[in-house]
């Protein structure tokens, strides 16, 4: 929540005043608006941050719960529960420009919530390992050598 805050402009109020309010926000959960002093202009709204992130963290929680991760089903890759669907695969699919339709066609063991919810849970659970991406594939080999050679001699 403090980095949604400072995100929207409380990081350019001075340090100290960021810890007032840091500790305001603590001391009541509950509050909705926090002001910095008596007459102040600057007014915090803090209950809908908390509500945008209350609902983000359930969106993320539903969609841990229809993921699973077995090292007896395609070595470990994330498949959503009872499948054998890779959500890294429709996640694709989606970025690559796939409607939601199109891939209920072929994939009819998914429905509409798993398939919008599997680009959250690739980002939020990134594959570990080496990146797929590897810019530096396309450009060409340099050699590197410590020692100048001498053309002169070699002809």
């Amino acid at each position: 929540m403090y980095l949604r805050l400072e995100a929207e402009g409380l990081g350019l109020l001075p340090v100290a005043e960021r810890r007032k309010i840091a500790k305001q926000i603590e001391a009541d959960a509950g509050m909705d608006v926090v002001c910095i002093s008596e007459g102040s202009a600057l007014v915090i709204q803090v209950k809908a941050v908390r509500q945008e992130l209350d609902e983000r963290l359930k969106r993320l929680e539903r969609a841990e719960s229809i993921v699973v991760e077995e090292p007896g089903t395609m070595r470990g890759t994330p498949v959503y529960r009872g499948t054998r669907i890779p959500v890294e695969l429709i996640a694709d699919m989606l970025s690559q420009g796939a409607s939601i339709e199109e891939i209920l066609e072929g994939y009819p063991a998914l429905d509409r919530e798993k398939i919008e919810l599997a680009p959250l849970y690739v980002q939020a659970f990134p594959r570990r390992g080496r990146p797929a991406a590897r810019p530096w594939a396309k450009r060409k080999a340099v050699r590197a050598t410590r020692h100048r050679r001498n053309t002169a001699t070699l002809t």
